[in-house]
């Protein structure tokens, strides 16, 4: 087909048996055919292999579309170097002459916030300068390990194949062979030298830049992160230039965030640099004056109602835009905004709400939740009661709420009016932009939803839920001694729970009609039924005609629960995540000579400890989960340490040596701290009520299992000698039960 010597057309060779082939083949289709100009084999040293690369000219008629990519040059205010004081003293002073000229007569809110915004912009510029990141001429300079030597290395080994190629001596052949061999070893030393560099830089960060430091850490877990440089658009069209692709990726947000399918809404009323992170008196100052023009008038600039929407990949095809979760970046000098609207309006609400909702709340948390559903279920199995629970999820929920009812909750809620104004004036003209690889789109308005990253959306999204909640509220509950509940919710992860299947579809119907008169939508796909029941028995709940799936096991808030209520399976899970994280900075971090055993244990009790223990006031600790804890925590130590199971060191000595808590230890404080603030829960608080409740029932034959509290209570009176009939006296004093658990040997 291409005329070619023999040498350019076998693309595998065996010099030892003088054998040839063509195994290597380049296939392209048929309306490609008569573009292809030429195919050919390469010969090179590169890949060090016994097949050749075989290369194919093609010249295509049509322009070749630009292909979404980060830019190779990106020039920005280097406002890390307010950092350094001196530098941070030429921006204050140069600050505060720009503050001094702005006139002090209160102008429109937009003109004195684009004369704010300028004179922060123009003193980080001054005083800062500019910093250009990218590659530049000369190749990548991410291949740090690319040296003048190693070039040299790699260019006289080319040069030795071709004339081993061109010759086939015996002394071509073996000069080949040593510049290889040198190849190796510069490499090698190359990129050891690189690595020991990157850890000094590493060890120097943890003291001296610590922020630098976990920054590392974290891109050192994450890996190398693949992006797609293309995508489908709406009809299953695969879409590859950059104005096609930004147009997809604002199309996908715009109708994400304004559902069509929602109540009616209001119609609407008529780029911030991190240098706001180094804020000062004169900013303080100037920035008060601007929050009190926004309150007292009720509009906020404009900037301040922008996001700025990244999509963060989840899972799946990279190139489905809803495998993606979209963050929002938001103006800080807005955020400063709403978090003074937030503490004033959180005061207000925050009475009203119900204890069963426990995100977003002061003394309240995921452990409330966990502890709650935990106890329930181990005193239903204790007491052969059957509890039926619907684990209920909701589409898309912060990008759902309909604004009109929102407004309308919170007057409900008792926010006045002028506060209320200014909760709204941030939404008025709420719009956003896509950003994807440093490409943005245009900017279109956002009518539905609350803002991402905003300080005041939380408690607002709260308040809504909390109103939903209550109003789906029926007969239908369930019973654990004599308190009683209907559901338990953190944000919008919603678990209901009932005696019966029947309590359960009543109570599930009202909350989904609920959910729709306020447009929210129940997700039959994600949504699932657990029946916790000494039998097998069928749990079919139906939303919208649609059969919810029954599950043996759902993860709750992060935590494992199963039908059978044990908590095996969930220490299990944490132990092998435990094993991920270790093995994702296994060869970078853990058994890098070049960084100290501070950092190292500095990720241990960061990172890999709570990976391990999450939830583990809960655990009930028999000998088998003591062991599995005391060998995972060990697999870290030992390699931190430099030693292995061969040496023969015991943990106790390798613990000793590396000066780190007994992580035992630190389980039993975590659970015995977790008694105390039971024991001190006012009447009320929904974990102190199950905590105290005995549930009714009749105990089938057999061993029971031991309770939480009873395995907790024999703990305290092994460990701090405090008998089970005074731990409800001396976990009252909060001081004396700290220091008592800080003393714990």
């Amino acid at each position: 087909m291409f005329k070619h010597k023999g040498a350019h057309q076998y693309t595998w060779y065996q010099d030892t048996l003088g054998r040839r082939s063509m195994i290597d083949l380049v296939v392209v289709s048929s309306d490609l055919r008569p573009h292809v100009l030429d195919t050919r084999v390469k010969r090179g040293a590169e890949l060090s292999t016994d097949h050749h690369l075989v290369v194919s000219w093609i010249r295509l008629q049509r322009r070749m579309p630009d292909r979404l990519g980060r830019p190779k040059r990106i020039v920005r205010v280097c406002w890390e170097r307010l950092a350094d004081p001196s530098v941070g003293g030429v921006f204050n002073s140069h600050l505060w002459e720009s503050f001094n000229q702005i006139p002090r007569e209160v102008g429109d809110i937009e003109s004195e916030w684009t004369m704010f915004s300028s004179s922060i912009v123009d003193a980080a510029i001054w005083s800062c300068g500019h910093k250009v990141s990218g590659a530049g001429r000369g190749g990548n300079p991410r291949t740090q390990w690319w040296t003048l030597e190693v070039r040299d290395a790699v260019k006289l080994k080319k040069e030795s194949y071709r004339a081993w190629l061109a010759r086939g001596t015996p002394e071509a052949a073996e000069a080949y062979r040593q510049a290889k061999r040198t190849t190796v070893v510069v490499v090698s030393e190359a990129k050891t030298r690189v690595w020991e560099e990157f850890c000094e830089a590493m060890e120097k960060d943890y003291w001296t830049a610590s922020g630098k430091f976990w920054q590392t850490v974290r891109r050192l877990r994450r890996g190398k992160q693949l992006s797609a440089n293309t995508v489908y658009s709406g009809g299953g069209e695969l879409l590859a230039s950059t104005e096609d692709i930004v147009g997809r990726w604002k199309e996908y947000f715009e109708d994400l965030l304004n559902p069509t399918d929602t109540p009616s809404v209001e119609e609407p009323e008529t780029e911030d640099s991190e240098v706001d992170s180094f804020i000062t008196q004169a900013e303080v100052t100037e920035l008060t004056h601007l929050c009190n023009i926004a309150g007292r008038s009720g509009t906020v600039p404009l900037d301040w109602a922008t996001g700025v929407v990244i999509p963060l990949f989840k899972k799946g095809d990279q190139r489905v835009c809803s495998n993606y979760r979209g963050i929002t970046l938001l103006s800080l000098p807005g955020k400063v905004y709403s978090r003074v609207l937030e503490r004033r309006v959180r005061p207000l609400v925050e009475p009203r709400i119900q204890e069963e909702q426990c995100s977003f709340r002061s003394s309240h948390g995921t452990l409330d939740q966990l502890y709650t559903f935990h106890r329930v279920l181990e005193g239903s199995w204790e007491f052969a009661q059957p509890v039926h629970m619907c684990f209920v999820d909701l589409e898309k929920a912060f990008d759902r709420v309909p604004r009109g009812i929102l407004w309308e909750v919170l007057w409900e809620y008792r926010v006045p009016g002028p506060l209320l104004r200014a909760v709204r004036s941030l939404y008025n003209r709420s719009r956003s932009l896509v950003c994807i690889a440093s490409c943005k789109s245009d900017l279109f308005p956002v009518h539905v939803g609350l803002r991402q990253g905003c300080p005041l959306s939380p408690v607002l999204f709260i308040v809504f839920m909390d109103r939903i909640s209550m109003c789906s509220q029926g007969l239908e509950v369930a019973r654990f001694g004599d308190y009683r509940f209907s559901s338990l919710i953190f944000a919008d992860d919603v678990a209901l729970l009932a005696p019966s299947s029947l309590d359960l579809q009543h109570a599930l119907g009202h909350f989904a009609a609920e959910c729709e008169a306020a447009g929210m939508r129940v997700s039959t796909s994600k949504s699932e039924a657990m029946v916790l029941n000494r039998k097998k028995v069928a749990c079919t709940l139906q939303v919208g005609g649609e059969v919810l799936p029954q599950v043996e096991q759902f993860k709750y808030l992060g935590v494992l629960f199963t039908s059978e209520g044990r908590m095996d399976r969930e220490i299990d899970r944490w132990i092998s995540a435990a094993a991920a994280v270790m093995r994702s900075m296994y060869r970078s971090v853990v058994v890098k000579k070049e960084l100290s055993r501070k950092a190292k244990l500095s990720i241990y009790q960061s990172i890999y400890v709570p990976t391990l223990t999450y939830g583990h006031e809960l655990w009930v600790m028999t000998e088998r989960v003591r062991s599995q804890i005391q060998a995972a925590k060990m697999s870290f130590l030992r390699r931190v340490a430099g030693c292995s199971l061969r040496d023969r060191v015991r943990s106790s000595v390798t613990g000793e040596e590396l000066g780190v808590e007994p992580l035992l230890l630190h389980i039993e404080r975590g659970q015995l701290r977790w008694l105390g603030h039971l024991f001190r829960m006012p009447p009320g608080r929904l974990p102190g009520e199950v905590f105290r409740a005995c549930p009714t029932g009749k105990r089938p034959w057999g061993r029971p299992r031991t309770r939480w509290r009873d395995y907790v209570s024999r703990l305290a009176w092994e460990r701090l000698g405090v008998p089970p009939e005074e731990l409800e006296e001396v976990s009252g004093e909060r001081e004396v039960w700290a220091s008592l658990i800080r003393l714990l040997p």
